[in-house]
This record gives structure tokens, sequence and C-alpha cells, in this order.
């Protein structure tokens, strides 16, 4: 494992023991999805010119409390980094990929800012993000958070029982890939339950070597989708010390949008927008 925030290193062997919930534990997923829909609708109040990423993460914080859940991310230790996530959300800005740590950074008008969120509510968990923009944005990014958002939203469309993943994302891959934008290899998506991190990985891409790796869309399947996509090139670095944050090697711009999903016998159920929803309510990730 190389990331938090519900993120997984790229595997190219066939996965290991799927664990397929049942229809009582796809209720507590949701429950604690409806708490990081709470943080992201107060996130989407929040992001505005001049205000600190440290403000993002104290009110992520405050709600998480209110309801009485746990941040998943705070404390998570990466083999790669030096310090645990010291963080209730990964606040990531502009060429941040995934996994910035909030702090005195002031928001700008015409930045990006991706928002990640896992929350534990009565032992499971719940994991989302959104971009958001900060004020205007140019037209690049503009059509980067829509793209992104879109890919998510076509993932779920795209999903059914029976279904092998690499179809479902071959068709993200080629949606972004014609819009002139990159998807993120180095990361993907999880399955998700009693653990923040569970099998299978999920790619928004696929080649031969992720084929290896492929799974079946299952009824009981609980998986968080989570397309990152670059203006640029796809690949990434790390430039925090300490050993977090990771950004576009090439300093274009990122975004970052994902849904915990459960597949059930009739398709797709939405598990992080607060409330039973089919695949085209599911709102692109927002």
């Amino acid at each position: 494992m190389r990331a938090v925030s519900g993120l997984f290193a790229r595997r190219t062997s066939p996965p290991e023991r799927i664990e397929l919930k049942s229809a009582r534990e796809i209720d507590l997923i949701r429950a604690a999805g409806s708490v990081v829909r709470c943080v992201l609708e107060e996130m989407g109040r929040l992001v505005r010119p001049g205000a600190t990423t440290a403000v993002l993460a104290d009110a992520a914080d405050r709600i998480i409390a209110e309801h009485g859940g746990q941040p998943l991310f705070r404390g998570v230790r990466n083999p790669s980094a030096k310090i645990p996530f010291p963080a209730p959300v990964c606040v990531s800005v502009n060429d941040e990929v995934v996994h910035g740590i909030p702090g005195s950074r002031v928001l700008k008008e015409g930045d990006i800012v991706s928002i990640d969120c896992g929350v534990r509510l009565r032992g499971y968990c719940g994991d989302a993000a959104e971009t958001f923009p900060v004020g205007t944005v140019s037209g690049e990014a503009a059509r980067l958070l829509n793209v992104t958002s879109q890919a998510l939203a076509l993932a779920i469309a795209e999903m059914r029982p029976g279904r092998r993943w690499s179809e479902v994302a071959a068709q993200v891959q080629r949606f972004v890939e014609q819009h002139g934008f990159s998807v993120v290899r180095e990361f993907v998506g999880h399955g998700i339950g009693r653990q923040m991190h569970e099998e299978p990985k999920v790619p928004n891409y696929t080649d031969r070597q992720q084929r290896k790796a492929d799974f079946v869309l299952e009824p009981g399947l609980v998986i968080a989708v989570e397309p990152m996509v670059t203006a640029g090139s796809a690949a990434v670095r790390c430039i925090d010390p300490t050993g977090w944050t990771q950004v576009t090697q090439d300093g274009r711009l990122a975004a970052h949008f994902e849904h915990t999903v459960a597949m059930t016998p009739q398709g797709v159920d939405v598990l992080t927008v607060g409330r039973r929803s089919a695949a085209a309510k599911a709102g692109g990730g927002t």
C-alpha cells in the first residue's frame, strides 16, 4: 500500500479474496457515507478565496465528531512517509493529485482544491472525494473538473452485475483521453467495508497487466471508485518532505472525484450521496 485516502498502488496479479457484503453491512457503510457527504457539502460552502486549508480540516473534524464517527485518514501510516497522516481529510490544491496535508496555505481565486474524506461509523467505512473551484477558474480547470466528475458518473452508469471491471475501466480511460486529459495510474480505488482498504483494487484504466487483476461485478461487492485525472502527463511524484503529498510531474492541474458504491442484483447503489440512489442519480460525484 502506498497511500491513504482510499488509494492503493497498482496491482498486476489476481486479487486476493473479495469479501461480499450483506444488506445490513451495506446500510452501515451507507451511514458512514452519509457523514462523508455532510463533510463534503460543508467543504463546498467553505472553499473560497482567502480560506486556509486548515479551516477545512477543522470543519471536517467537527462534523465527523458531531455524527459520532472517526476520521479514517488520521493516523494512517505509509511505508514511504515519515509521519502518520495528520489530518481528517486530504486537501490537494492545483497540481497536487492526492494526499495534500491541510495547514496554513491560503486558497486563491482560480485555484482548484480536491478534498478526500473517509469516515468510520459503527465499525464500517465510507469514502468519497470531490474537487472544488475556488472562485472563477480557467477554462482548462473548468473542463478538467467537468470531465473528471463525468468520468465517475460514467463508471457508475457502466456498472452492472456480471460485467468485468476492466470493461468499465476501459470506458473511463477512453472518455478521459478523448478529452485530451490523462488518467493517473499510480493510485487506484479499492474495496471498502470494515477496513478502508480491502480487495479488490479498482483502476480507472486497463491494459494487459491490469487485466490479470480483473474481477467480476457481483451483488454484495462494495468498492470506492475514484478517477484521478490530470491536464497533462499521468506521471506523479512526491514533493512533500513528510512523504505524503503527490503532485503531477509536469506541474499541470489534477482533479479527483470519488464515490463508495455497492452492487445489488438490480444494479448500482451509491452509498456516499446520503440516500439510496440509482446510477442515473449519482450526480457525477457531486
